[in-house]
């Protein structure tokens, strides 16, 4: 198969075609979730409270909640079966624009995300968010704490019958943050590159690696600035989280592709078995945004505005990495074609693990699960405003020979 044919594949686009109804109102589907969840969390709590307890617990601490573990399985399962290692792996000669990649990637951006998401939330918003106000969060997997002990920042206490941490607010929306920031993009990255004229197979060499990064470099990365914040540090449970939302679907997608397509031949599987994931994908991602707000419905109604001060700076730390690694792109003399996925990689959010993680880490009521949702409802406004960008500034680039 020809890089372009993985491309449409990937991307689920034809020639001509770029967002499908679905990406291309994302943020008015998220919208439309928030009022929902709200709704829901006001005139139906025991419904979202009962789901959410349909739970594997260890001891009395609920490790994985089962609704949602279903429910981001089906969001990251199709991402994982569009991807062809074998073939994409074969595009990856061209190692400068790869190396700059896995470098903005890793080396930086997970800092900067925490760094300006600590200025923001820790200071400059921290007196509208409420110095006082706290969160409560899932007690670390693994640890046996009692009444009273401390965790970090966090003090253990009862709520509802359950021990959980109690944490300063503007610190679970700093840990959310964190979360997003060491999760490159695996899935709509596609489309923003098709959608820039970038070159397809450094995108899809780029989606696979930084499926394999995620595997070993997540949980170590993300341990260490929830450490450095002072926040409680679940290392069993983020390893767990990584085993059950990147290497659980990376296998069944991988083994599900080579099984499928020798049954029924690549051309069922591109244009028939991948069509008949969308609704579930959409379905799934739509379920998981209703539960999450039905738990921060009564944070949104008391603050409406505390949405605008997590997307600040997730748009800034956005737009910074896109804007680096596309300087860099230029000045290492890359084509165009090259630059404009290397730039849109860095920039974008792999949101659908950032949000299993907090779910698993911090509980689906934390405000560090509402942080990552954020992430999504800024994504398409953002990126598709540095598409046109990209396409503004193609000039400033060589063209690919």
């Amino acid at each position: 198969m020809t890089t372009e044919a993985m491309a449409r594949e990937a991307t689920g686009a034809e020639d001509s075609k770029g967002l499908g109804l679905f990406e291309r109102y994302l943020t008015v589907w998220v919208i439309l979730c928030i009022g929902a969840g709200i709704a829901l969390g006001k005139f139906a709590p025991g419904v979202a409270t009962f789901l959410d307890g349909l739970a594997i617990y260890v001891g009395d601490a609920p490790v994985v909640s089962i609704p949602i573990a279903v429910c981001l399985f089906f969001m990251m399962y199709p991402i994982m079966v569009k991807i062809d290692f074998a073939e994409v792996l074969k595009a990856g000669r061209n190692r400068r624009p790869v190396g700059l990649t896995l470098f903005v990637n890793w080396a930086i951006k997970p800092f900067t995300m925490y760094a300006i998401s600590l200025f923001f939330l820790g200071v400059l918003f921290k007196g509208l968010i409420g110095p006082e106000a706290v969160d409560y969060v899932k007690m670390p997997f693994g640890l046996d704490l009692s009444l009273g002990d401390t965790y970090g920042v966090g003090t253990v206490v009862e709520k509802d019958g359950i021990r959980v941490l109690e944490v300063p607010l503007w610190r679970s929306y700093l840990a959310g943050c964190i979360l997003l920031g060491i999760a490159p993009c695996t899935a709509m990255v596609l489309v923003w590159g098709f959608l820039a004229r970038g070159n397809d197979g450094h995108t899809l060499v780029m989606v696979a690696i930084n499926s394999l990064t995620m595997l070993f470099l997540y949980g170590p990365l993300g341990g260490f600035l929830l450490g450095v914040g002072r926040l409680p540090v679940p290392w069993q449970a983020l390893l767990l989280s990584i085993g059950i939302y990147v290497a659980l679907p990376l296998v069944a997608g991988y083994l599900s592709r080579k099984w499928i397509i020798a049954a029924k031949g690549e051309e069922w599987f591109r244009k028939k078995f991948l069509h008949l994931l969308t609704p579930i994908t959409i379905s799934a991602l739509l379920v998981t945004l209703v539960l999450l707000f039905s738990f921060k419905g009564d944070v949104i109604l008391s603050n409406p505005l505390t949405i605008l001060w997590i997307a600040i700076p997730l748009f800034l730390q956005t737009v910074l990495i896109f804007w680096l690694a596309y300087g860099l792109s230029r000045l290492l003399r890359l084509s165009y074609e090259d630059a404009a996925p290397s730039a849109m990689i860095g920039a974008s959010n792999h949101f659908e693990v950032a949000i299993a993680t907090s779910t698993m880490l911090f509980g689906l009521s934390s405000g560090a699960a509402l942080a990552t949702v954020v992430g999504v409802l800024i994504e398409v406004p953002v990126m598709l405003m540095l598409v046109k960008i990209c396409l503004g500034t193609q000039g400033w680039f060589a063209k690919e020979s």
